[in-house]
């Protein structure tokens, strides 16, 4: 026999994911090979008719415990970690009657589905595996001579392994699988620190975890030369990661990147209040609004910047309906993402095969916590997300006029989407939708100007007389340094400002406000977002 070939005599199997077991242990038993197995996994095989051991009988000790201990003995350890070969592993094995293990097939308590339907403290501990772990942990390091199973869709590798080597595992799959085991257990564990964390309000831990489950391999990442892939963490956030693709081709990172912006962004919006529509280009809103339907939103938020469009995402907070599909087609468009959709409207959107349509099943909350991540040289960032929202704000009027009732209700719609335009952030808004919108600038007063020549570039091709940021509302992200921003503002035709205020020039930029009779509100909340 080759040297890179393991024998598999005996395989112990303990899953709580139970999914094709009965096929992959009758394909074992096929091949001769003893089954060992505890608990519900061994009644399952038995009930089936298999001959399985249960792991009592080759330990000697009965479960306990409530099941808490079973598997915590020498006899299952020693057989996943004794080095075949060793004198001295042989000498000990014999001495104390451990029979080698050759494969496990373990897949953990699910405690990240748990902890994503209960809040119960006790229930989420109960689904904390600790003998499954132990025993990838053993199996995965003994690879030389164990092969180590903790996804069921790996079982048609291990039978097509056993049948081209007449019962025997190669050196390659075995070490392909406990790099995949070892990255299991470091995801789980991941999942349970980062949770306890959360328990115990512990918002910077002394050591912070991160662990995901694969989604799909990209085809590229942001750039054809960069390799990518899109995985899912236990948090089950309405989303891009949690979405049904209806059709379309495969999303890239950068769809998944800009349309995870889109739908964060029209989630600021309660659907039970106004239908809402975000366009997004390059992550940052091309055009937003607000309507009586979904259509009149759309065609609204198309209006501030059509060129930009082209080819962007289109995120809305209620159920798609024909209307609004028939709308969003008659341009490239490449993601539509909503929460449901009628069968009329999907029908709309399955004549344009190439356009993706992502299915969410709810919004997101945006007052949720939730923790962002960013990678530097060395390191990492993590920060809670931005969940403040305008209307939990205490806006404070901090010119002599106050903003009408009409333009309090633009200040805050201008507000939300502020929150996610790239800093520096400037958006015109009026009647309910975005007129201009800067981002991305390395100063405030350069990000004014590019939101107003937007605005006056979007009157133009709707061959409106004036610009549409004439009568608007401008939100900023962060206080004005300098009163030039506010100019910029004020010359483009807008009636009122909102921003966070804290400049040192704070008077002086209300005061030039006040030369232009234009109203003010601070909000004393910043939302960059870099």
């Amino acid at each position: 026999m080759p040297s890179n070939l393991r024998p598999v005599m005996r395989a112990l199997l303990s899953v709580s994911d139970k999914t094709g077991l009965l096929d992959f242990a009758k394909a074992l038993h096929a091949h001769k090979i003893e089954l060992v197995s505890t608990g519900g996994t061994a009644k399952a095989l038995a009930d089936a008719g298999l001959p399985v051991r249960d792991v009592s009988d080759l330990t000697g000790f009965p479960e306990m415990m409530d099941g808490r201990v079973k598997t915590l003995h020498p006899k299952v350890h020693g057989g996943l970690l004794a080095i075949r070969g060793n004198p001295e592993h042989e000498a000990a094995m014999l001495a104390h009657g451990i029979g080698p293990i050759d494969l496990l097939v373990v897949n953990l308590y699910p405690f990240e589905e748990t902890i994503a339907k209960t809040n119960d403290f006790d229930t989420c501990i109960e689904n904390i595996d600790v003998g499954g772990p132990a025993m990838i942990r053993g199996a995965a390091k003994n690879h030389a001579d164990v092969a180590v199973i903790v996804d069921t869709s790996d079982y048609r590798l291990i039978l097509d392994e056993l049948k081209s080597n007449n019962g025997s595992t190669t050196s390659k799959t075995r070490r392909l699988l406990a790099a995949k085991a070892f990255s299991r257990t470091a995801a789980y564990d991941a999942a349970i620190a980062n949770w306890f964390a959360l328990q115990e309000q512990e918002p910077t831990p002394d050591w912070r975890t991160l662990g995901g489950h694969r989604i799909e391999v990209m085809r590229y990442g942001e750039n054809p030369h960069q390799t990518a892939a899109f995985y899912q963490l236990p948090e089950k956030r309405a989303g891009v990661a949690t979405a049904r693709q209806v059709q379309g081709k495969q999303l890239s990172f950068n769809n998944i990147n800009d349309t995870d912006a889109a739908f964060e962004c029209v989630a600021e919006f309660d659907p039970q209040a106004h239908a809402a529509a975000v366009i997004v280009k390059h992550a940052n809103p091309a055009g937003a609004a607000i309507g009586a339907t979904l259509a009149e939103a759309y065609r609204n938020a198309l209006r501030c910047d059509p060129v930009s469009a082209f080819g962007g995402i289109v995120a809305l907070n209620r159920r798609l309906d024909v209307e609004a599909a028939r709308a969003i087609v008659e341009i490239f468009t490449e993601v539509i993402v909503a929460p449901d959709a009628d069968d009329a409207a999907i029908a709309i959107i399955a004549a344009k095969k190439n356009l993706r349509l992502l299915l969410t099943g709810g919004l997101p909350d945006p007052r949720s916590p939730g923790l962002l991540l960013r990678s530097v040289a060395g390191g990492f960032l993590a920060q809670s997300r931005d969940n403040a929202v305008v209307d939990d704000m205490n806006l404070r009027v901090v010119t002599k006029r106050a903003p009408t009732a009409a333009e309090f209700s633009d200040l805050r719609f201008a507000f939300r989407i502020a929150k996610h335009v790239k800093s520096n952030a400037i958006v015109y808004a009026k009647d309910g939708a975005t007129v201009g919108i800067g981002a991305g600038q390395m100063s405030r007063i350069d990000s004014s100007r590019i939101a107003a020549w937007k605005a006056a570039d979007a009157a133009k091709l709707a061959h409106e007389p004036e610009s549409l940021a004439k009568g608007s509302v401008v939100a900023s992200d962060a206080f004005f340094p300098f009163a030039d921003g506010l100019l910029a503002a004020a010359e483009a035709g807008a009636t009122a400002i909102i921003q966070p205020g804290g400049s040192m020039r704070d008077d002086e930029v209300i005061a030039a406000a006040d030369a232009h009779g234009l109203a003010m509100v601070f909000t004393d909340t910043r939302h960059f977002r870099h």
